[in-house]
């Protein structure tokens, strides 16, 4: 089973308002990366909230998800995948996750097909970590092998996933696509404007 983890527990400093929240359509951020992860071969959709977590909480109780609350937010993204890895190792028989599909709440164009397509090729290519490339730009999400949690659990907060990237060259797949959206990552008004054409 692939379990997804979307990373919602920053302060949102740069947007001003919670990004989770920010509409997109008929529905926020977060309820359009879970509507879309909904419709993939995902196990299990963890979401990890940190900075106003009961608020927060209270105003997306309704997703079909299971909450994270990362108590060490401040530390940086890195603090809130090790959260979603630690939720797993208590909750989950370990045989039962191959791996975790990172996606971060400010990424809310996410197709499913591309998921699906990543997991496919996960499974085939027995490669420890899978990621889109749109224009030879690497996006989001990630996913990577449950061989790799000891080591995520372990990394240098301050250098992030990143690091533990880098040490796996070889055994990591890119997959090249058309979808934009990989890259589009929106943490400012003037991106919101941008990208979703609303103030």
């Amino acid at each position: 089973m692939i379990v997804a983890a979307v990373l919602s527990a920053g302060e949102s400093r740069r947007m001003g308002s919670p990004k989770a929240l920010l509409p997109i359509g008929e529905r926020s951020f977060i309820e359009e990366i879970v509507f879309a992860l909904k419709k993939t071969k995902v196990g299990k959709i963890l979401v990890v909230l940190g900075h106003n977590a009961a608020e927060l909480q209270s105003k997306i109780a309704h997703l079909p998800v299971t909450f994270v609350i990362n108590k060490d937010y401040t530390l940086g993204q890195l603090s809130s995948l090790v959260a979603a890895i630690r939720h797993l190792e208590k909750q989950e028989a370990q045989q039962t996750v191959d791996g975790i599909l990172v996606h971060l709440v400010d990424h809310p164009f996410l197709s499913p097909a591309l998921v699906d397509q990543m997991i496919d090729r996960f499974y085939e290519s027995k490669k420890l970590i899978v990621l889109p490339c749109y224009q030879g730009k690497r996006g989001h999400p990630v996913i990577f092998s449950r061989d790799l949690f000891d080591e995520l659990l372990r990394a240098s907060m301050e250098q992030g996933a990143k690091v533990v990237v880098h040490a796996h060259r070889a055994e990591t797949l890119e997959m090249e696509t058309g979808e934009e959206g990989v890259t589009v990552d929106i943490d400012t008004r003037d991106e919101y404007r941008k990208f979703v054409g609303r103030e």
